[in-house]
């Protein structure tokens, strides 16, 4: 029976099994209510379902979607200062925009947030304060106040709500203009560009410890003109650019307080006292940020590593022959700061190639770049914390004709002495040591160190004819210097070395000054003091005088570019008897030349170094020896060239114009292409010069006790000049155009009489040297290069440049041009019967154009 009765529940069980189990179902979906729709944040909402790509590291995440630029930026580093840097990667257009060169000063900017949008700042790094007052800083920030440049709605805030993000396309394209890779010139060209926006659109986008970077592929149609010419005209221009976002440190590095007398790149600041004195201004020095690993080892004489050293990454594109010069060029500098303690300070590495996160074009990366661009020269270009003057990235830009520049050196003004020179090709250890040489002088500029064109001064020219003393100093105090080789040296000097040092005293000296460390306890000030000595200790030493480099004020003699030794004229001598050396023997030296395309290359270099002879003889004239030297120093602030030197320079110059017609050689130029002897040309553009240098002279002889004045200078010239006509003799094509020259100066002079003044512009003249108008001829070329080289690229102003000063309100000029023009005029009326031959209408010419500039008043005569 209770078997039965559970054989029944069993079955009964099984049975209603499928209607209980379809029926718990059915009853189940009954309580499920309808799908809810989740509500997405306005972080998903921003990224869901789109594609997009995006890098993320330790300072922020950025993502590139729809052809925008989305950062998702920290909230605890909003404040925190930053720099925004611009390099060129790759252009269609190499003669524009350099790769690997960063056009504009990286901007320092911070973030804020500001009624639900991020603020980009322009930090004001310029004003300074050592108070402590909460009164002085308050003034600071109240009237030196950080620009707002760019504001960014919030999009969203990051899941974890420590992050915002915002849209920040436009700085990466074209929104900044401090951030274009176009430069408005290029050498002598003016550039203009129109950016094309529907063709630009971001290509990259990547993420690190510190920095970001965004590449960019940019679009614009170009023009590129010289005076009025268009060369290029709306043409098609694609450049990419690596943009970096960096975090600068938050623990600053100590500056270090610049001094006048010291020549290094500087940070402006403008200081506010507590006393409310005037707002002063000063300077901190630029340097890397070079701390001991162990500072009681260093403190106490032991040689220490830095925390950080000095990186530089070499371009795997350059020749492999240049590659070891280049890591020697770079390494030198170690010398120097292992005497002030560091060592391997200076490191030199190949681009990485297991390492995706290199990239030569971020700012994190110091980089020696190859530029493979038919331009002779090289560069070293560095950028700073603006906050401190800390180096941060450096780069040295290297062009592929440096080769052809050092080989074009080396003959020119060595080829003298040095028999391996005068072949088409340079041994391999001369062109490695020079190239070495090239690089280390652009390290130097990357290390905070500016030219010191008054280093070669301090040797006495025939000391660079001693091989004891050259092998022991070189050519120059300084690498710094524009002293190349040694073109004083004479043929049969032995052993005289004829290249700079790897490093000269005053270069060791500034690495001293700059990266000695000092106790961490000493405040800048303190460290100012001390360095303040050092300096005066050395003040009255010529080997550790800085000279600024003169761009637009040309006053000083003794800190020109190109020179060698402490008296132009006695090396111009030196220089043009080893010119007139090696071209009596250029076809016999060079003859593996079919086209002559070599010599004719070295031709014009020699014609060029000629022209820099004589033009260094011509700063004499009204020159003034500058210096920032203190009151009890043996230098004077400034002081007149001697009347004796200005007058011997005055002769000296025109003796050379007179009988430079051995430059004409008719055995080199007859297997040259056709052009206008090099003799007429430096008269023409040189006699220009001479006669415009009344100004100099005028400000000259006012500083001098014993002056060399206007009045003299202009009876010097008229009687040098006119010489032909007072002697009676024959003349020569030089006397004409020295003649035709004098008198476009007198007549403009001539026209100031009266208060009408003539805008004469000594920035055209000193800097660029040459009359740019109808002047097409090879060796007016030639010429005009060697201008362009010595003229300002973009390095940086340091201490200033010396101004033009203007004359104008103590000049007697006008009078005394009007005196010589009644001699000249008197002259010629009373000697014109005895003129022979084709002299009589070259005399007629002049005289008629000096009564047309004398006018009325020279007709009643």
């Amino acid at each position: 029976m209770k078997k039965w009765i559970v054989w029944c529940v069993l079955l009964v069980g099984v049975l209603s099994f499928p209607c209980t189990l379809e029926g718990a179902v059915r009853e189940k979906k009954k309580r499920v209510p309808k799908e809810e729709k989740v509500e997405l944040s306005e972080y998903d909402k921003l990224f869901k379902g789109k594609r997009y790509e995006s890098a993320v590291g330790e300072f922020v995440a950025v993502h590139k979607m729809d052809g925008k630029l989305y950062i998702e930026y920290p909230l605890r580093l909003l404040g925190r200062e930053l720099l925004l840097a611009s390099t060129t990667t790759s252009s269609t257009d190499h003669t524009v925009c350099t790769n690997g060169f960063k056009e504009n000063t990286p901007l320092h900017i911070r973030f804020t947030l500001k009624d639900g949008s991020i603020q980009l700042r322009k930090v004001n790094a310029l004003y300074e304060t050592e108070s402590d007052k909460a009164e002085v800083r308050q003034a600071i920030r109240q009237n030196f106040n950080d620009p707002v440049i760019a504001t960014y709605k919030i999009l969203a805030y990051t899941p974890d709500s420590l992050a915002v993000v915002f849209e920040m396309t436009g700085i990466f394209l074209n929104e900044e203009p401090q951030l274009s890779p176009i430069p408005q010139e290029s050498g002598v060209m003016r550039v203009t560009a129109a950016y094309t926006s529907n063709l630009s659109s971001i290509k990259e986008v990547k993420a690190f410890k510190d920095n970001m970077s965004v590449k960019s592929q940019l679009n614009y149609t170009y023009t590129v003109a010289r005076d009025r010419l268009a060369l290029v005209k709306d043409q098609p221009l694609t450049v990419e650019v690596t943009r970096t976002l960096l975090l600068l440190p938050e623990q600053k590095m100590k500056p270090r307080l610049s001094d006048s007398r010291i020549g290094t790149f500087l940070t402006i600041k403008r200081y506010l006292s507590e006393s409310g004195e005037a707002i002063g201004k000063y300077s901190y020095a630029n340097r890397w940020r070079l701390e001991p690993k162990d500072e009681e080892a260093y403190l106490s004489g032991e040689l220490t590593e830095p925390v950080k050293p000095i990186v530089f990454y070499i371009d795997p594109l350059f020749p492999e022959a240049w590659k070891n010069p280049i890591r020697e060029g770079v390494l030198k500098w170690n010398k120097a700061f292992e005497k002030i303690g560091f060592k391997n300070v200076m490191q030199v590495r190949d681009f990485p190639t297991d390492d995706r996160s290199f990239d030569p074009d971020n700012l994190k990366y110091s980089c020696i770049r190859y530029v493979p661009t038919a331009v002779a020269n090289a560069m070293g270009p560095s950028w700073v914390d603006p906050s401190t003057g800390e180096i941060l990235n450096a780069s040295v830009l290297i062009y592929n004709d440096v080769i052809k520049m050092i080989r074009n050196w080396r003959f020119v003004q060595t080829a003298q002495v040095d028999p391996s020179v005068r072949g088409k090709e340079l041994p391999v250890a001369i062109l490695n040591e020079s190239l070495s040489y090239v690089v280390s002088h652009e390290i130097g500029h990357c290390l905070g160190l500016m030219h010191n064109m008054a280093a070669s001064a301090a040797y006495p020219v025939d000391s660079l004819r001693s091989a004891s003393f050259t092998r022991k100093y070189g050519t120059t105090p300084s690498i710094m210097d524009y002293a190349r080789f040694n073109y004083v040296a004479q043929p049969g000097d032995q052993g005289v070395k004829l290249t700079p040092p790897d490093f000269g005293v005053y270069d060791e000296f500034v690495i001293r000054w700059l990266y000695t460390s000092f106790e961490t306890s000493a405040t800048i000030w303190d460290e100012a003091r001390t360095l303040e000595a050092w300096v005066d200790e050395k003040a009255n030493d010529p080997m550790y005088r800085y000279g600024r480099q003169q761009v637009m004020g040309r006053y000083d003699p003794s800190a020109l570019e190109e020179d060698l030794g402490d008296d132009p004229l006695k090396a111009g001598e030196y220089g043009i008897q080893n010119l007139k050396y090696i071209l009596s023997r250029l076809n016999e030296w060079i003859t593996d030349d079919p086209t002559a395309e070599y010599r004719r290359q070295l031709y014009d270099q020699m014609v060029s170094q000629y022209y820099r002879y004589i033009r260094n003889v011509m700063y004499n004239i009204g020159g003034v020896y500058l210096s920032d030297a203190k009151e009890d120093s043996r230098y004077k602030r400034h002081q007149s060239v001697s009347r004796e030197i200005q007058k011997a320079s005055v002769a000296w110059v025109l003796s050379q114009l007179k009988n430079s017609t051995w430059i004409d050689d008719p055995e080199v130029l007859r297997k040259l292409p056709l052009g206008m002897t090099p003799s007429v040309t430096l008269a023409e553009t040189l006699g220009k010069q001479l006669f415009l240098l009344y100004k100099q002279v005028t400000l000259s002889a006012s500083l001098s006790d014993d002056p060399y004045t206007v009045e003299e200078y202009l009876d010097d010239l008229y009687r040098d000049v006119w010489e032909s006509a007072i002697q009676n003799r024959r003349l020569t094509t030089i006397d004409m155009i020295l003649q035709s020259q004098s008198l476009a100066p007198l007549s403009e002079q001539v026209k100031t009489i009266g208060g009408k003044r003539v805008g004469l512009s000594l920035a055209d003249i000193y800097c660029y040297g040459l009359d740019p108008t109808g002047m097409t001829d090879r060796y007016i070329g030639s010429l005009r290069a060697v201008e362009r080289e010595e003229s300002l690229t973009g390095f940086g102003s340091g201490y200033g440049w010396q101004r033009v000063l203007d004359t104008q309100a103590m000049e007697e000029a006008p009078a005394y041009y009007l005196e010589m023009l009644m001699k000249i005029k008197d002259l010629l009326e009373s000697r014109m019967e005895t003129f022979v031959g084709e002299d009589q209408p070259h005399y007629q010419a002049m005289l008629f154009a000096v009564k047309q500039v004398l006018g009325k008043q020279a007709q009643k005569n």
